[in-house]
């Protein structure tokens, strides 16, 4: 084959920009790599059950977990175990849930819990939500440890805007109760918490210089808002963003981190050729 008759080459998914940034940030002293679930290192499926990691994002997000001196973390909406469940993810990765409400941090990590006045409310907004799923067919829910979440994915978009209006108005003044929206999610919990405070709280455990963030959600712009100079922030999508950089889908992902896989494996070789191989969490 003539050069002139070779296919084309792919374009690159990842801008030069993004490239030169996880380059940039593969050579911190300590890199915190935290990353939403759904919609980033699994495609977004009607039924969260059924969410998986893409193989390839899975195989180095567990390749970076196992290098010195990098520490990986899921922050998701998921309770913690739904999130173990569908994300399986590397024995010493790190978990917050909840938005933020509960944390693993590793064997021994307290479980959250609620006094009576906050399960007393839960189940009262539980019975809100009963109402009005009965009411608007293509809608469910899913309980947390500190929520109900109502699903509309599967409701008609009149229906399902109905459905979350109707919950708001009920809600959206109750004192104790929190809101947040999502993709075709409306999240309720009875605790305040955000996975923007999830970023802040394990960079200060785990003492990380430098913190790569990838998100999808609306909910991820408050992680997204916590970022420092000097740290890396990636929306996954096409939705209005306050990240430095851009992804289009979670198979771009993939490509995100197995590029900081390489660039941070051969940052780490060079620092501690001896000792390459080991854990640095």
């Amino acid at each position: 084959m003539t050069p002139d008759a070779r296919p084309a080459k792919s374009p690159l998914t990842l801008s030069p920009e993004l490239r030169d940034a996880l380059r940039r940030i593969a050579q911190t002293e300590h890199l915190l790599v935290a990353m939403d679930f759904d919609g980033t290192i699994s495609p977004l499926v009607d039924h969260a059950g059924d969410a998986r990691p893409l193989p390839r994002s899975a195989t180095a997000f567990a390749g970076l977990a196992a290098l010195p001196r990098t520490t990986t973390a899921l922050i998701s909406g998921r309770a913690l175990a739904s999130l173990r469940a569908v994300a399986s993810p590397p024995v010493d990765t790190l978990l917050i849930g909840s938005h933020g409400a509960e944390a693993w941090l590793g064997p021994g990590s307290a479980e959250l819990t609620l006094d009576e006045d906050q399960r007393a409310l839960l189940a009262e907004v539980r019975g809100i939500l009963e109402e009005i799923v009965e009411q608007a067919p293509g809608t469910l829910l899913e309980d947390k440890p500190a929520g109900v979440v109502l699903h509309t994915r599967l409701a008609t978009p009149d229906v399902a805007a109905d459905a979350v209006a109707a919950a708001r108005a009920v809600l959206q003044d109750r004192h104790g109760v929190f809101l947040k929206n999502g993709k075709q999610v409306l999240e309720t919990s009875v605790v305040n918490a955000s996975k923007g405070e999830g970023v802040t709280f394990l960079r200060q455990i785990t003492g990380a210089t430098a913190v790569l963030f990838a998100g999808d959600d609306t909910t991820d712009e408050d992680a997204l808002a916590r970022l420092e100079s000097g740290d890396v922030g990636v929306k996954v999508g096409l939705d209005f963003t306050q990240a430095q950089f851009r992804v289009e889908a979670p198979v771009h992902v993939a490509e995100l981190l197995e590029t900081l896989l390489q660039e941070r494996s051969l940052a780490v070789a060079e620092e501690e050729p001896e000792n390459f191989g080991g854990h640095g969490q």
